[in-house]
């Protein structure tokens, strides 16, 4: 079957346009990185997200909820989803100081922090085996700087 726009068959359609699409690129990458992560994280019983976010409430006990979003970039509401969950699993705990919410690791959390730092080292080491170290950490370097102009949109 045709195209109806160039009159190209279907089956070989242009479509090179996706390899210089940022869209379509950082979906594709985002889905590769958290298959890779999901995968080491699963010895620990957790997401990567989940993972990271006890990490760093295990690293600044009593963060605030406000700075904990700003530090994983996502929403406070799925923020608060995310707590709500490890508060059910009894690896963090929420603490309330006037209008402001602290997050404090609980003993079980504390407990898994070995197991995290584990896949945290094994995720980056299996990346950087593939990318190469220097790949790797340029590459971070510009998914950060990158992601911090578009934000200012």
């Amino acid at each position: 079957m045709n195209n109806p726009i160039n009159d190209v068959p279907a089956d070989q359609a242009d479509d090179s346009f996706l390899r210089m699409c940022l869209f379509f690129n950082a979906n594709r990458l985002s889905r590769a990185v958290t298959k890779m992560a999901e995968e080491e994280f699963a010895q620990t019983g957790l997401s990567p997200m989940y993972g990271y976010l006890i990490r760093i409430v295990n690293g600044t006990p009593g963060i605030t909820q406000k700075l904990l979003a700003e530090k994983l970039y996502i929403t406070p509401s799925t923020l608060t989803r995310f707590i709500d969950k490890l508060e059910t699993k009894k690896l963090v705990e929420r603490k309330v100081q006037g209008k402001t919410v602290l997050v404090y690791p609980t003993e079980k959390g504390l407990v898994l922090e070995p197991q995290i730092r584990a896949a945290s080292k094994q995720f980056k080491a299996k990346y950087e085996e593939l990318l190469g170290q220097a790949a790797a950490a340029l590459l971070s370097v510009e998914l950060e700087k990158t992601s911090s102009l578009l934000e200012e949109q």
